[in-house]
């Protein structure tokens, strides 16, 4: 005799759990290239790929993180998947843009522990800029990155948080793009938004 998931104590909180994980896992495996499926404080997020004017300032931020940045140890990578834990399931994200050690994240793994990143950026998009806006600044706060740039397109604006604690950044820098905003070490320049 076999027992039921219902039949056992707890077992409905985790198999909603192992549920969920099972549609993610079938939907990302299902989703044509290109498409972005997130797993974001429980909830499955299917995207189509970004526009180009998306395309085109996530690339301005990668240009100006390779050529200004003051530490050359550092790497800046687009399409990145990160887990984020203190969900369950843990979350599944990919940041526009992730700033890490040079030479980690070498392996096959489709989704990366956040331990050695400094620094996530997103760009918004009407069909995101909620999710960029709260659930993913939370998660990323909980998995304790230290940095994370939002260009929040529809505010026009961009912020950079920092000092996470819990689920929440504890200080903000925001200015309206056309200004510049100072990017910290290991960066160490002035992120000119003028062009976004």
């Amino acid at each position: 005799m076999s027992a039921h998931p219902h039949d056992a104590p707890h077992a409905g909180a985790r198999s909603t759990a192992e549920s969920v994980g099972e549609a993610f896992e079938a939907l990302s495996s299902a989703a044509p290239e290109g498409w972005r499926v997130e797993l974001i404080e429980g909830d499955i997020q299917v995207r189509p790929p970004g526009t180009g004017a998306h395309a085109r300032v996530v690339g301005l931020l990668v240009e100006q993180m390779v050529e200004h940045r003051t530490n050359k140890g550092w790497s800046t990578r687009t399409g990145l998947g990160l887990l984020l834990p203190g969900t369950d399931p843990d979350g599944r994200v990919a940041p526009d843009l992730v700033v890490a050690p040079r030479g980690i994240y070498g392996n096959k793994l489709e989704y990366q522990d956040p331990a050695e990143v400094v620094m996530v950026g997103e760009v918004t998009a009407p069909s995101t800029v909620t999710n960029d806006r709260l659930a993913k600044r939370r998660g990323y706060a909980r998995a304790g990155i230290p940095f994370y740039l939002l260009v929040d397109r529809e505010a026009g604006t961009v912020s950079l948080y920092s000092e996470p604690s819990g689920e929440h950044y504890t200080r903000d820098v925001t200015v309206t793009i056309s200004k510049t905003i100072t990017l910290p070490d290991p960066l160490g320049f002035d992120l000119d938004t003028s062009e976004f």
